[in-house]
């Protein structure tokens, strides 16, 4: 009698575990329908749909790296200033300094590894907490990237500090890694390629034992600040790629241009973790997350709504997204 009633109870329908598990793709598929409505169809026509996945395919790049980094139980706040960077960095390669695109894209994300890498020695060996270490990375860099591109614009035939015009032309295939189908590809295949690293390697395991418990996966003797370190430099580099595919849409570096992503990455790794149930940070959330964000913003503009009520709106999804995460974790 006991055994069933028990199976009973297990069968019994559980609505909060049902909006945590599904809750993003039915909200992804109620925006899809709205926006539809309300914009009279416009919102899903082909033309638009396209201009989504080009515009999150940014964002879901560079939080791809967040994601990365909360795999290892860390946070990443400095990958905007990190995009901005390798933005400015990659298009000086061309316009500067007149090299090719191989030397442009090698630069930046060694430059990218670089920032990467400064975090883990804040983290790891100072002891700096992630949040305050990225955080201060993130104004460090902020003013670095600025300070490299002297607070202008870069771009060709511009007015050099000499006063002379620059020279140096970016290349057409540099230009081609922004636009359909190559940019929609690039992120299709990051997410993949992150997806199965970290889900069918032992490496991948061995970070999310770590952000699981990090004590004992040094007591397992997992090397911890190794795979601590290889995440942020991940991160940073992924932040950075998103930086190179930024200057490659837009054909020129603004110098804060990539602090723009922070907020929309963060939420979207954060809301990959409800999706599907997966209750922890992963690649397909990501992107679904990334999705959920980018279609919202593009549904607001359309529907002619303030950009400064924007922020508003997604904030509460991002909270939303936080409180399922946490509120789940708390009574597992």
């Amino acid at each position: 009698m006991n055994e069933n009633a028990s199976l009973k109870q297990n069968k019994k329908f559980d609505l909060f575990d049902f909006i945590y598990r599904y809750g993003t793709l039915i909200t992804i598929v109620v925006i899809f329908v709205f926006f539809s409505v309300a914009t009279q169809g416009r919102f899903l026509k082909y033309t638009n749909m396209i201009n989504i996945l080009r515009a999150m395919s940014i964002t879901t790049v560079i939080a791809t790296g967040v994601m990365i980094s909360l795999v290892v139980g860390g946070f990443d706040l400095s990958v905007g200033s990190v995009a901005s960077m390798t933005m400015a960095v990659s298009v000086a390669m061309f316009v500067w300094h007149d090299q090719n695109i191989f030397v442009s894209i090698f630069v930046s994300l060694v430059v990218a590894a670089i920032i990467g890498f400064i975090n883990s020695i804040f983290i790891i060996k100072v002891k700096i907490p992630d949040m305050l270490a990225t955080l201060a990375a993130m104004f460090i860099f902020n003013g670095v990237s600025t300070t490299f591109s002297r607070g202008k614009i870069i771009s060709q035939n511009m007015i050099m500090a000499n006063g002379e015009t620059s020279v140096g032309l970016i290349s057409p295939l540099f230009r081609e890694l922004g636009k359909v189908p190559t940019i929609i590809i690039i992120m299709a295949l990051i997410i993949v390629t992150v997806h199965i690293f970290l889900k069918y390697t032992k490496h991948g395991r061995y970070m999310y034992v770590i952000g699981g418990n990090e004590e004992a996966a040094r007591l397992s003797g997992v090397k911890v600040a190794k795979y601590k370190r290889v995440a942020y430099i991940l991160s940073a580099m992924l932040a950075g790629v998103g930086g190179i595919l930024l200057a490659a849409r837009i054909g020129q570096s603004n110098p804060s241009a990539g602090s723009g992503y922070l907020m929309e990455s963060v939420a979207a790794a954060y809301i990959g973790f409800s999706v599907a149930g997966a209750g922890k940070p992963n690649a397909i959330g990501t992107f679904f997350g990334a999705l959920l964000m980018v279609s919202l913003s593009n549904g607001l503009v359309m529907l002619s709504v303030p950009y400064y009520s924007m922020d508003i709106i997604k904030g509460a999804v991002l909270v939303l997204a936080l409180g399922l995460t946490y509120y789940k974790n708390e009574h597992k």
